[in-house]
């Protein structure tokens, strides 16, 4: 227990420490929430990494998935580092730093504004965001603390408002540069914490091998159902391909279409930089998703009584749990600040996008736009607290499991915003009426799908409405009305290789 509150004590003393030291690169609104647009290839990766993988990731989708498609569930993972890291920074990276540096956007919301000329946009997609992230951020809660339970016997409660303050603080202190400088620390231990884990759990198993036979032979089956082939658990692509593919798509292509996630790459210093970002991100999104759902894998082998809760349900959120119970004291001591370090990583992200985009995109944007910079970055930080409350209360009553909260949040978030932000970078043919209908379908399948139950859960809803986006936006674009052609161009002149980054665009709303 000493060693564990060492560990824990150490952690919140770095965590402020560099919320104090940056609190000078967050006296400006570009500062605050983007760094000045001056953030390293290194910061920007991990960055986008530890953001990118909470404890909704290690203990809910790790934990649940594992169980459902055993080791097939590595493929998630997998599918994480090369769709939703490795080819989002190569789709997105480039383009997104230099049309958003362009069009002076900030914000995702404010791309839309600028990039499709509708203030109208701006407003909704603000709205989109600030209600769907409140799910997510209360998962990242639910999953941290069942953790701290498990490892200090501490309420759940007093976990909850224990991360919300001190999140807060760091964030409310130094803004964007404070998150991606701890993040950076936060995602060195979550690298050496995932190896450690790993191979203490799979030793205790008797080895790789003996682990896979184990759980080929010897598969818990829920009450109620069968098995669907033998040794379904340790193959290839698992007893249920199709709900395998629809996690992969959820969870990899799902980050091309979040703002908290594509944002970091408004702030990357400069193109050069895309590239180190792009191997950095990817090798860490292995080890890091790979592993978690690698682990994952093996929990049929720990079965205990706590998990069934009748009638065949499963409480998924007590297997990653349960299974670090099981480790030496000083290695959980480890585990706890390496979920803290991931859930604090996703938690600032999420906050700090939330109130610079209702700030900026409706506050500043719509009812006070000669707003001076002192009090926009005033109105941020009372945000954060705003948000952070707010969740907090839903986290302490949190309505379905942490796969299920993640999956409502992604799928209306990333089905809504994903489609008209790619092909907006891409290409000149996206009509203002084809975004209209992918915030529609976005929420409206993800959110219909709560009450009438169209799919059989929300990660396969959050699917199709990515899908549904995809689809809809180039063939609505056809048949309806373009924008006007010279602001189209204006737009796009930031592509041409003769005219310099530096020769920003004045482009605004008309």
């Amino acid at each position: 227990m000493v060693a564990k509150i060492l560990f824990l004590v150490l952690f919140f003393a770095v965590m402020i420490f560099v919320g104090l030291r940056t609190r000078k690169s967050a006296t400006s609104v570009n500062g605050f929430v983007l760094g000045g647009r001056a953030v390293g290839p290194w910061l920007t990766a991990f960055a986008f990494g530890t953001s990118y993988f909470s404890s909704v990731v290690f203990v809910g989708y790790a934990g649940q998935f594992g169980w459902n498609f055993g080791m097939s569930a590595t493929w998630i993972g997998l599918g994480n580092a090369l769709i939703g890291s490795l080819l989002a920074w190569v789709v997105l990276g480039r383009r997104t730093r230099v049309m958003t540096n362009h069009l002076r956007a900030k914000t995702m919301p404010e791309f839309f504004e600028k990039r499709y000329n509708s203030i109208a946009l701006k407003i909704v997609a603000a709205i989109i965001l600030f209600i769907f992230m409140i799910p997510y951020t209360a998962s990242i809660y639910n999953g941290l603390s069942r953790l701290f339970g498990m490892a200090f016997s501490i309420p759940y409660e007093y976990c909850v408002i224990a991360m919300a303050v001190l999140t807060a603080v760091y964030v409310i202190l130094g803004g964007y540069m404070a998150t991606a400088i701890n993040d950076f620390i936060q995602g060195i231990i979550m690298l050496g914490g995932i190896i450690a884990v790993i191979a203490t759990v799979i030793n205790g198993q008797g080895g790789f091998t003996a682990a896979l036979q184990s759980l080929a032979t010897n598969p818990t089956i829920p009450a109620g159902t069968v098995e669907p082939f033998p040794g379904a658990y340790n193959s290839f692509f698992g007893p249920d391909p199709v709900g395998l593919l629809s996690v992969v798509i959820l969870t990899s292509l799902g980050t091309w279409g979040l703002p908290q996630m594509v944002q970091k790459f408004y702030s990357i210093k400069d193109e050069k930089s895309i590239k180190t970002g792009t191997v950095v991100s990817t090798v860490f999104a292995v080890v890091v998703a790979g592993g978690s759902y690698f682990l994952g894998g093996f929990a049929r082998l720990f079965d205990d009584p706590s998990f069934n809760l009748g009638e065949g349900k499963i409480a998924f959120d007590g297997i990653i749990p349960h299974i670090l119970s099981t480790l030496p004291d000083i290695l959980i001591g480890i585990v706890v600040v390496l979920v803290l370090s991931a859930s604090m990583s996703t938690l600032s992200s999420l906050v700090l996008t939330s109130s610079s985009t209702l700030t900026l995109d409706l506050i500043v944007g719509v009812f006070a736009k000669k707003m001076s910079e002192k009090k926009q970055l005033l109105i941020m930080r009372i945000l954060i607290a705003v948000f952070i409350v707010i969740s907090v209360v839903i986290a302490l009553d949190p309505p379905t499991f942490i796969a299920q909260l993640m999956g409502i949040s992604w799928g209306a978030m990333a089905g809504s915003f994903l489609a008209p932000f790619l092909y907006g970078l891409y290409t000149k043919k996206v009509t203002k009426l084809s975004v209209w209908v992918s915030f529609i379908s976005g929420v409206g399948i993800t959110v219909g799908n709560m009450f009438l139950k169209f799919f059989a859960n929300s990660i396969v809803a959050g699917a199709v409405a990515m899908i549904a986006g995809l689809v809809l936006v180039p063939i609505v674009s056809l048949i309806t009305p373009k924008l006007k052609k010279d602001y189209v161009e204006k737009c796009f002149i930031c592509y041409d290789k003769d005219i310099k980054e530096k020769a920003n665009s004045d482009i605004v709303s008309e």
